[in-house]
């Protein structure tokens, strides 16, 4: 039996954040060859300028 190679070109896909009340924290950008996972890129969110807000309005030893 001969099997049938099928050309595909690479899909890219957005996966996270997988949660709304988790927005900022991860996000992979994913790419797949039909099944295969080809290349993934974790981008860190900016869930640290929330707490970074939160301390401008405190002093040090209050926030620590």
């Amino acid at each position: 039996m001969s099997r049938i190679e099928t050309r595909t070109e690479p899909m890219v896909i957005n996966m996270g954040p997988h949660h709304p009340s988790m927005h900022g924290v991860l996000r992979l950008i994913v790419t797949l060859d039909g099944e295969d996972v080809v290349d993934c890129e974790p981008v860190l969110g900016y869930l640290h300028r929330g707490m970074e807000k939160i301390a401008e309005s405190r002093t040090n030893i209050m926030y620590v």
